[in-house]
């Protein structure tokens, strides 16, 4: 399973090498305000925005994991406290049959 993540990886690296080989072109590209950056490979305006799109997509998700990451601090405080309780609960020693905790009704 692992040569066929690896093979699969080397694959994907080739098929991008290969797109970044064939899209070197020169491209104008234009900013606000009329500034344009003339003559700049095209491979490189998409690794921009490739790049670009990662950082906002990460900075979308660092409010919830870092929510994510509150919610599991306080359950796992919670279940500590949970289980410092069952271990300082004495244990009984009788025991309860199911039809006292839950009479069963008539169909």
């Amino acid at each position: 399973m692992r040569y066929l993540v690896w093979a699969l990886r080397l694959v994907v690296f080739v098929v991008v090498l290969l797109f970044a080989l064939k899209n070197t072109g020169p491209v104008d590209v234009n900013f606000y305000a009329d500034h344009t950056a003339g003559g700049v490979p095209l491979i490189v305006v998409m690794l921009a925005s490739f790049v670009a799109g990662v950082v906002f997509a990460l900075l979308a998700i660092v409010p919830a994991a870092l929510r994510r990451r509150r919610e599991v601090r306080r359950l796992e405080r919670d279940l500590v406290r949970l289980k410092n309780d069952v271990a300082d609960r004495p244990v009984s020693s009788t025991s309860v049959s199911p039809d006292a905790v839950a009479p069963l009704s008539p169909l």
